[in-house]
């Protein structure tokens, strides 16, 4: 399930805004009830339940790309050692499909592939 900063966030991009802390706050009173939007002063309406529940799914996948990206980023090797095996690829000449950086990069994308 998508949190709510997600799919207000989500809401906010298509009227054209960026999230802005001044303008929005979200807040969690611990009571059963779950996260609302505490407060709203962008120019554009703030939105129902209905419109942030029809973020859902999109949001859903934005999160789960994120995780993704956070997983890649600790499989992928430190930049000095992609530069290292482009170095090495370059000097054997397998700036192809066959050199250790691209064989490394494209597994770590296969293991961790987006939605």
């Amino acid at each position: 399930m998508a949190t709510l900063y997600t799919k207000v966030k989500l809401y906010i991009e298509a009227n054209s805004a960026t999230w802005d802390n001044t303008k929005v706050s979200l807040q969690n009173d611990s009571d059963g009830k779950g996260p609302y939007i505490k407060t709203w002063t962008y120019s554009f309406s703030k939105p129902t339940d209905s419109q942030i529940a029809s973020y859902e799914s999109a949001g859903n996948t934005v999160e789960s790309n994120a995780a993704i990206d956070t997983k890649r980023e600790k499989e992928y090797l430190s930049w000095q050692e992609q530069l290292d095996k482009l170095y090495h690829d370059i000097d054997d000449g397998k700036l192809d499909k066959t050199g250790s950086w691209y064989t490394h990069i494209k597994a770590v994308k296969d293991a961790n592939s987006k939605e």
